[in-house]
């Protein structure tokens, strides 16, 4: 049976100002994930491709992670930032800690958790400089995943329901750190065929310090509090993910069609006349 825990409420983690423009990404039946540009306000646009959401993210942008619970009741969100738990800094997994959020509530995570009044801007930069890289665990940089989880129903007994707890020190984040995934190596990414192994290797290095990570920002106020959830399951009813990189990557891996220029067309009226040579 699912264990009652604490876990982060999202009612005061809305650090990010509400946009005007429509959704921009919709990828979850259960919770919409949005990604927001924080400096120019507004969403980042997606493109599907592959059966994925994509967004294109530019080096130096802060940016949060928009949750909407579409459903009437309670949800868990554990939030995976480039395979890392954005609240416990935990080599993500499912069982862990997250954000609870009620029904139709949005809430926007601006950084990774560092206290209950502090996170750590996300901002977009080079994979290197990424958290993930800096911790020692680069395999899943470029991807953004909710692992969403309902409410267990109350049981029909008549007796009155738990207290909410007060804030205090957080309790155990349902798991331990999982072992670090061994690295893929530079042959399953590499070009095939002619190149050395040598040089294929070079090639994957470069390619993979272009790509984008999340970086860990500076420390900025973001509010939140503690609540009991019991998890309705083990397992998550949905787990939506939003994969991103920069436009020129996006563009080179085929995420978002090349911008094809138009011939130019003759003007029957372009001007005055004008001297030969």
């Amino acid at each position: 049976m699912p264990t009652r825990r604490l876990f982060l409420t999202a009612i005061a983690a809305a650090a990010f100002g509400g946009c005007s423009s429509p959704p921009a990404l919709a990828v979850g039946s259960l919770v919409d994930v949005q990604i927001l540009d924080r400096g120019r306000g507004e969403q980042l646009p997606s493109w599907n491709y592959r059966g994925a959401s994509y967004v294109a993210g530019r080096p130096g942008d802060r940016y949060a992670v928009r949750l909407t619970n579409r459903s009437p009741g309670r949800v868990l969100i554990v939030l995976s930032v480039d395979g890392v738990n954005a609240v416990s800094g935990e080599t993500a997994s499912v069982a862990q800690t997250g954000y609870v959020l009620g029904p139709y509530q949005s809430a926007e995570i601006t950084g990774w958790r560092k206290s209950y009044s502090e996170a750590a801007a996300f901002y977009f930069t080079a994979l290197p400089d990424s958290y993930a890289a800096r911790t020692h665990r680069p395999d899943n940089v470029g991807v953004i995943g909710a692992a969403v989880f309902r409410e267990r129903a109350p049981e029909p007994v008549g007796r009155w329901p738990e207290p909410a707890p007060s804030i205090g020190k957080e309790a155990d984040a349902a798991g331990r750190l999982e072992a670090e995934r061994q690295s893929q190596g530079a042959a399953d990414a590499a070009a095939p065929a002619q190149p050395s192994a040598r040089a294929r290797a070079d090639s994957f290095a470069q390619r993979e310090e272009k790509k984008l990570g999340t970086g860990h920002g500076e420390r900025e106020y973001s509010p939140t509090s503690q609540t009991a959830f019991e998890r309705a399951s083990s397992t998550p009813a949905e787990i939506v993910q939003v994969r991103y990189d920069s436009h020129a990557n996006l563009v080179a891996s085929g995420v978002i069609p090349r911008q094809r220029p138009w011939p130019r067309q003759p003007d029957a009226f372009p001007s005055f006349v004008r001297d030969p040579g």
